[in-house]
This record gives structure tokens, sequence and C-alpha cells, in this order.
């Protein structure tokens, strides 16, 4: 695997790993959002999406938190109709 060198590359890469949680875990996304307990539920696959991420991305790239920003994206607003009582 190639490392990603860019900024656009790194932000696709984050929304892809993102998206890959959603579509392999759409019962515990939705179980984490009703609870209020997301992180907790999706915890060990999020950090593994993390440990990816950050084995092709370069500490400058890392810093700038897309893996983060992609999961609220993609997990959390993406999924605003399901009843919650974060919203």
């Amino acid at each position: 695997m190639t490392p990603i060198d860019n900024a656009d590359a790194a932000r696709r890469f984050a929304r892809h790993i993102a998206s890959d949680l959603s579509l392999y875990n759409e019962e515990k996304i939705l179980e984490g959002l009703a609870n209020d307990t997301l992180f907790e539920v999706l915890e060990d696959e999020i950090e593994e999406g993390r440990a990816l991420y950050k084995k092709r991305v370069p500490p400058e790239l890392y810093a700038k938190n897309y893996y983060d920003r992609a999961l609220i994206d993609v997990l959390v607003r993406s999924k605003g109709h399901i009843p919650s009582k974060v919203w």
C-alpha cells in the first residue's frame, strides 16, 4: 500500500474507513445512538480503523483529525433521523 501524501486523499481515505464501519456495523450504530454509547459500542472497530489510517497517513496529515471528522460525518450526522438521546 502506498502512503497517502495529500489532504484530499487523507480525507477520502478517512471517509472510506468510516463508510466501511457504517456498512458493516449498522446494528451497533443504531444501538449506540439510541443509548448514547456509540463510541463505546464501536470502540474496537473505530480503533482498528484508526490504526489503518495512521499507518497510511503521515503525522502532519494525521494531526488534522480527518479520521475523527469522518466518523462524526458518517456515523453520526448521516443517522440524524434515528431517535436518540444525543439530539
